[in-house]
């Protein structure tokens, strides 16, 4: 661990917000990442999502293939080995992975662009381990954002109804032992920055993950147990102006010694309800960010999975 990903203990939000709010505003606004430590998810909540998880990734491809929904832009279910690439990378990461998203009511009006997750009949719990850690992730979000409002001089609620029906995903990864070696350029998650407001991401139980500091240094970001990763996403930023940056980060393959081992991540990728507009904050502006054009968060999340190859 380095110095820049000194833990943030989550009890403080309780204690002092403001003091919480400032010392996440600072690690985002120096690397965009933060490291919270004693985060309020339960542990048997993480441990049967994470059995869950390892259950359906040993199914059969032909099973799995089944919940690949590749005309929807592959938002829920499976996306199989190979398909994903970073922006601008012609190299395929070495992952595939689970998509489960917001269980909306049946009288919302985002259900016309907001699939239903599929129901996994063939891993018992599954859909009930999946769905239990998605909403206590969406809830530590929540009170995440509720720093950062603090943190940018807004009313503590103010993302409270921009999220509440958020396009959120949780993202069951795995990258598969590496028997031979990769092909050359590849890793195991290109560099690529994230798409939405915000990501959390629980330490996964092999290393890799690496955040690129604007000095140009890749910086190893290995939480401590117990601990949650939290980054900025592309959205955050262009809502600050770049004031709160979404840094550039990477999987890399493992050791040698570790290439036998696979590789579990379970990122929950926090977002704007979808008809929310996305316009650079004027205080954020007025200490010297760059603002973009205004865009729903909609239109920007399709623009972005066309570039990232997920939607057409």
């Amino acid at each position: 661990m380095t110095e820049y990903f000194t833990p943030i203990p989550f009890p403080l939000w309780q204690e002092d917000k403001q003091a919480f709010a400032d010392a996440l505003g600072r690690s985002f606004r120096e690397t965009g990442f933060a490291v919270i430590s004693d985060h309020p998810v339960n542990q048997e909540t993480i441990d049967r999502m994470m059995v869950a998880s390892k259950d359906f990734f040993a199914l059969p491809e032909t099973t799995k293939e089944t919940y690949h929904d590749a005309k929807g832009g592959r938002q829920r279910g499976y996306t199989p080995f190979g398909v994903e690439s970073a922006k601008g990378n012609p190299n395929a990461d070495q992952k595939e992975f689970w998509h489960t998203g917001r269980a909306l009511p049946e009288d919302s009006p985002y259900k016309k662009t907001m699939k239903d997750t599929p129901s996994v009949g063939e891993v018992e719990g599954f859909d009930e381990a999946t769905r239990a850690f998605f909403e206590a992730m969406d809830a530590f979000g929540a009170d995440l954002l509720r720093g950062v409002a603090l943190h940018l001089g807004l009313e503590e609620n103010w993302f409270d109804d921009k999220v509440n029906f958020g396009n959120s995903i949780l993202r069951l990864l795995h990258y598969p032992p590496q028997d031979n070696p990769p092909p050359e350029g590849t890793v195991r998650a290109g560099a690529h920055e994230d798409i939405n407001v915000i990501t959390l991401l629980l330490g996964a139980e092999e290393a890799g993950l690496q955040a690129l500091h604007r000095s140009g240094e890749w910086l190893s970001v290995s939480p401590p147990a117990g601990s949650l990763v939290i980054n900025c996403g592309d959205m955050l930023q262009r809502l600050t102006a770049g004031v709160l940056p979404s840094t550039t980060h990477r999987v890399l393959n493992p050791a040698p010694e570790r290439a036998k081992f696979p590789r579990y991540s379970t990122p929950f990728f926090l977002h704007f309800n979808q008809d929310v507009m996305i316009e650079a904050l004027p205080q954020c502006v007025a200490e010297g960010g760059t603002a973009e054009p205004p865009i729903t968060a909609q239109d920007y999340l399709m623009e972005r999975l066309r570039e990232i190859g997920l939607a057409a």
